[in-house]
């Protein structure tokens, strides 16, 4: 499985996390208004999922160690749960990036409709052809023929769901058939969901008794601790190419409480929070850029309650 520990720093990272000596850096190429100001490469704080950014919160360590916990064991059903924000398609991305070879991954993002049309999004995320006019029955049986095959040549098949609280009842009873493919002597395929919260009330239904016997590995990914934020934040830059501080402590103890640890929220606040102080001529980002950034972007915590300005 992949070791998180791979490689040992070649210089100091702010954050204490191990970074590759010739690992590039992340994030969009096109020109940033910001980054000559700050001396840095890219966007470290894009909201679009980049596991090159990936920072290890413990909080990560332990979601990320489920799933190859869930793999290693051949769990029929995994489930992974967070808020918005919390870092969970990031963790999937890093699972692609670093999927074994004795591995095949399909990726349904937000897949919807009703029973039948999943089979739909299954071949395709395995890139097996869609050929019109098929029954259910033939595309079930292309399904598990191809399933046997790859298992025949030494490889074992996982389906990730992602955004997978939005798959109705009726799907998620047919990914329950899907797992009865698996047998006593012939592990083909896990099934692995990835969701907001109310997936974990959707399965806790009477009606889903059935689906919640077959879940072998489950986690919920939550914010990260106040005293991750700082090095979080150090991290992102570091990875941008940054040489120095540029938060200072005030700021991160203002990002931390306003973004109740979410990676999303505090990438959100940390980008506009360079911009303000660019256009500041600022070469340090302090508490007093935060406010401004929480009050002008009016920022509230998960609590519903406005994030703290002073």
């Amino acid at each position: 499985m992949h070791n998180r520990k791979q490689f040992a720093p070649k210089y100091d990272d702010p954050s204490g996390q191990a970074v590759p000596q010739d690992r590039p850096a992340g994030g969009s190429s096109s020109f940033l208004i910001y980054s000559n100001h700050f001396g840095i490469s890219g966007r470290p704080f894009s909201l679009v999922p980049d596991p090159g950014f990936l920072f290890w919160s413990t909080n990560h360590s332990r979601a990320y160690s489920m799933l190859e916990y869930a793999l290693a064991t051949f769990a029929p059903i995994s489930v992974i749960t967070g808020e918005i924000g919390a870092g969970k398609t990031t963790l999937i991305r890093h699972l692609l990036s670093a999927a074994a070879p004795d591995l095949r991954i399909g990726l349904v993002s937000n897949a919807h409709g009703d029973r039948g049309q999943l089979l739909h999004w299954v071949l395709d995320s395995l890139r097996q052809p869609l050929g019109r006019g098929l029954s259910y029955v033939q595309r079930f049986s292309q399904l598990e023929e191809f399933l046997r095959s790859e298992r025949a040549q030494g490889r074992h098949t996982v389906l990730i769901f992602d955004e997978a609280q939005n798959l109705s009842a009726k799907m998620l009873e047919e990914l329950r058939c899907l797992s009865n493919l698996n047998d006593e002597n012939d592990e083909i395929l896990q099934i692995v969901l990835v969701g907001q919260p109310e997936l974990n009330e959707i399965i806790a239904r009477p009606r889903m008794l059935q689906f919640a016997q077959r879940v072998s590995a489950q986690f919920h990914l939550s914010g990260m601790p106040a005293e991750a934020v700082a090095p979080y934040i150090a991290h992102r830059l570091y990875v941008a190419g940054a040489k120095r501080k540029i938060f200072t402590r005030g700021a991160c103890e203002l990002i931390a409480a306003a973004s109740n640890g979410l990676p999303r929220v505090i990438n959100q606040i940390c980008d506009y929070a360079l911009v303000y102080a660019f256009a500041e001529d600022e070469r340090t980002v302090d508490a007093d850029v935060i406010r401004q950034v929480i009050a002008d972007r009016k920022i509230q915590s998960l609590s519903g309650a406005a994030a703290p300005i002073g």
